[in-house]
């Protein structure tokens, strides 16, 4: 039997009995009977979505080849795979399945879809709707003054870019946006290009997401990665999972912790929300989980307040100084800063971490004798810790544990940030970045002649600031939806309109097209899944992992249209109408074959050399990282440092909650691909807000009222404080710590003051939200602003509080 058939085979054997999905849009219902377990449900779920968009011919094609050695990476997340020999047939997990089927669907969107719908028509609709009219087919250009997109040609639209690029006074009044989806040779010919046409406006994803983890890790073992591999995860004798949801967010890792519980390991979860994939997990790729009760994963579970991390890690880091559970021969060897740490932790108040854990003093020292008695631990941790003000802090306390414990640099420990993007690391490591090293500048110009700037560039914050005030004239975005993305969404978009141009390389609508400058263009990209043809030959690009692993991705299928183009030629195309064909780079070359862009990587890029060779082993290969590799540590002092930082308690005034936003799970980033979230039991909607029963009571409302989310902010520079206002949720009991609450993104991202950001990295500190439950249309701004569909129905206004 071939495998397509196969495949259709497991497909319509999984599907038999699974009920139909018919979701209501924003009319949402509460269902108590969430699986307590993630796994072949799951399975189920995804392969039904799959055949229902690609069909099972399409689903064959691209699953059988979705994270294989011959094939192409998934864009769901960045969990590393498995080594080339161990990898199942079905190498997915339901959200990848879905990502694949977003993009390889076979509905498409041509010219009549947008002669049809007017710019206004589309401002009105949700981000689900515009993500589910399918794959855009040609270039797309709003004209000045225009009320609909219309069809133009390439040439046309590199035109218009180089003539609006070449009009500006200078060149930081351009921004150059990078979704961490980007192949590296996608991302090394763009920071190329930016950095040739004279600024380091790189704002990127990772501004949002995992910069704290970066800034922390650099300054604490003189790194921004994390340093552990799959195996290590496999050999952990504890593995800590806090302010992160695997279930929903990476799947797959799932899979691992199970395996890393087979071997003896311990599971800690830290989470406000008990999410359902790290209570028990029923694994599609084994019999026991088909048929069994599957795996119980986390051995405890620590229910945390929003933002008591920080306070969480020292009251352990207390204990373990106390119980002297020290590896004091790696402190010695490798460490500096114990003494101050030692002094600093001496002097904790239990009352004062009680208050900010809302843990119990006894809950707090169970976790810790985990930790005492484990001789091997790693730490994972995503955006419940990164999207806070004291992000950078919280992340130095969880690196503090792991040097007091030598817990670097040996097999099955280490930190591991858990990147969401699938390429959102290499990215990084190919430049994208507004403050990349000089080191690195000095490689590229040495190797293309040119003169980079040295002066940084505009963050994601920054870059909104610079259109909102005038200062920036042209966004162009690699990939990615900014509009949808970032915080304080009236803000953004006011911003993005003020814009001359507005440049969206994309497969598929979001929001970022229908909130544009005076002008505006849609540049359809080849998918990762589609075959890529660029110079009259079959192309491959590289991604990089949450692991530092390097591997090769080649799509299967047909493009969905003769007229899109890869990444790369967009870049270069551009590169080339922008700067001239004599240009000193040879932009043509590059785009004929991209063989040539990882050569110049191997010269430019630490750590790459032999580039092109290394991709052709099976499964790629692993970048160098000397904390882990060698117990070398290239920060001033030479070795790792224990970091002292602030006790701190988020204070939070009567009759407020603290609000984190997060992900459903029928959605990547800001990617909605169903309105159904199956774990906690919502269906049929997305705008819920999830508060304990006894607070809803107790702020005299009941479950299932609609309410308005009132964001109340003090900036702290200023002391002006502001309120902002999300509208229509209905309130879903649901149990978390007492003054917490949660409700989705990117509902919710109008409640994100742009300036709320966390200390060192300026990341948006979505996680830590004050806000209060109030009726429905009392709230009131001086003028009110229009619905903004679906990013969230919004106001802000500057407001003193009693």
């Amino acid at each position: 039997m071939g495998g397509v058939t196969r495949l259709k085979k497991k497909v319509t054997d999984r599907l038999r009995g699974v009920p139909e999905i018919d979701p209501v849009e924003d009319d949402p219902k509460v269902d108590g009977s969430a699986h307590a377990a993630a796994g072949v449900t799951a399975v189920a779920v995804a392969m039904r979505r799959a055949v229902g968009q690609m069909g099972p011919v399409r689903t064959a094609q691209t699953l059988l080849r979705l994270n294989q050695v011959d094939g192409f990476d998934c864009q769901g997340c960045a969990w590393p795979d498995p080594d080339a020999g161990h990898r199942h047939a079905a190498e997915f997990c339901e959200n990848g399945a879905k990502a694949v089927a977003e993009e390889a669907t076979k509905e498409l969107l041509d010219r009549d879809f947008f002669a049809r719908h007017s710019i206004a028509d589309l401002a009105d609709r949700s981000e689900y709707w515009l993500g589910k009219q399918g794959r855009i087919t040609e270039p797309m250009v709003l004209r000045p003054g225009a009320t609909h997109y219309e069809p133009i040609s390439w040439d046309d639209a590199f035109a218009t870019v180089a003539r609006h690029l070449n009009a500006l006074d200078h060149p930081d009044q351009a921004v150059f946006y990078t979704s961490g989806k980007v192949s590296n040779e996608a991302a090394f010919a763009f920071q190329l290009f930016v950095r040739s046409f004279g600024t380091n406006n790189l704002p990127d994803c990772s501004n949002m997401c995992h910069e704290s983890s970066g800034t922390a890790l650099v300054e604490t073992i003189g790194i921004g990665k994390g340093s552990v591999s799959l195996d290590d995860i496999h050999r952990a004798k504890l593995l800590v999972v806090v302010g992160q949801n695997p279930g929903t967010n990476h799947p797959r890792m799932l899979s691992a912790l199970e395996e890393a519980k087979n071997n003896g390991a311990k599971i800690i979860s830290i989470n406000p929300l008990q999410e359902a994939g790290l209570v028990r997990f029923k694994n599609p790729q084994h019999a026991k989980g088909v048929v069994g009760g599957g795996t119980a994963l986390s051995d405890l579970h620590l229910p945390v307040r929003i933002n008591g991390d920080l306070a969480l890690f020292q009251a352990i880091g207390h204990l373990l100084v106390e119980w002297d559970a020290l590896d004091h021969e790696f402190l010695a060897d490798h460490a500096t800063g114990l003494d101050d740490y030692v002094a600093h932790v001496a002097d904790l108040d239990w009352e004062q971490v009680e208050q900010a854990t809302g843990l119990s003093r006894a809950q707090i020292t169970e976790a810790a004798t985990y930790f005492r008695d484990s001789p091997a631990t790693i730490t994972c941790w995503a955006m419940g810790i990164t999207q806070h003000r004291n992000a950078v802090g919280t992340i130095k306390e969880i690196v503090n544990l792991a040097l007091l414990q030598g817990n670097i640099g040996k097999p099955g420990a280490g930190v591991c940030p858990v990147r969401g993007h699938s390429n959102v690391q290499g990215d990084r490591t190919m430049g994208i970045w507004e403050r990349v090293p000089d080191h690195f500048l000095d490689r590229l110009d040495a190797e293309f002649s040119i003169t980079s700037p040295r002066e940084h560039g505009h963050d994601t914050v920054a870059a909104i600031h610079a259109l909102k005030d005038g200062e920036a004239r042209v966004f162009f975005a690699m990939g990615g939806n900014f509009v949808g993305a970032t915080p304080d969404t009236e803000v953004t978009e006011k911003a993005m309109r003020n814009a001359a141009l507005t440049v969206q390389v994309s497969t598929k609508l979001n929001r970022s097209h229908v909130v544009t400058g005076g002008e505006a263009l849609i540049l359809p990209a080849l998918g990762r899944s589609e075959k890529d043809m660029t110079g009259g030959r079959e192309q491959r690009v590289t991604v990089e992992d949450s692991m530092s692993a390097v591997h090769a991705s080649k799509g299967p299928l047909e493009p969905a249209s003769e007229h899109l183009r890869s990444e790369v030629d967009i870049i270069c195309s551009t590169a080339l109408a922008t700067l001239g064909a004599d240009h000193v780079v040879p932009w043509a070359h590059l785009r004929a074959d991209y063989t040539e862009i990882r050569r110049r990587i191997a010269r430019v890029v630490p750590g790459c050399d032999d580039y092109d060779r290394r991709v052709d082993t099976p499964g790629g290969f692993v970048l160098p990282h000397p904390p882990r590799d060698s117990r070398t540590f290239t920060t001033p002092s030479g070795k790792a440092v224990l970091s002292v930082t602030p006790f701190d308690v988020l204070q939070v005034p009567e009759g407020r909650l603290i609000l984190q936003t997060l992900r459903s799970h029928d959605q990547f980033n800001t990617t909605i691909y169903g309105l159904d979230d199956r774990y906690r039991g919502i269906k049929n909607g997305r705008r819920v807000v999830f508060v304990h029963p006894d607070d809803v009571s107790a702020l005299g409302w009941s479950e299932g009222d609609v309410v308005d989310l009132v964001g109340e902010w003090t900036d702290p520079r200023t002391g002006e404080r502001s309120e902002r206002v999300a509208r229509d949720f209905r309130i879903v009991g649901y149990d978390q710590p007492r003054g917490c609450a949660a409700a989705y993104y990117p509902e919710t991202n109008p409640l994100v003051p742009l300036d709320h950001m966390a200390e060192g990295s300026r990341t948006p500190a979505s996680k830590s939200l004050v806000v209060r439950l109030a009726e429905r249309g009392t709230w009131h701004s001086g003028a009110e602003a229009s619905d903004s569909g679906g990013a969230g129905r919004s106001d802000v206004r500057p407001h003193h509080l009693s």
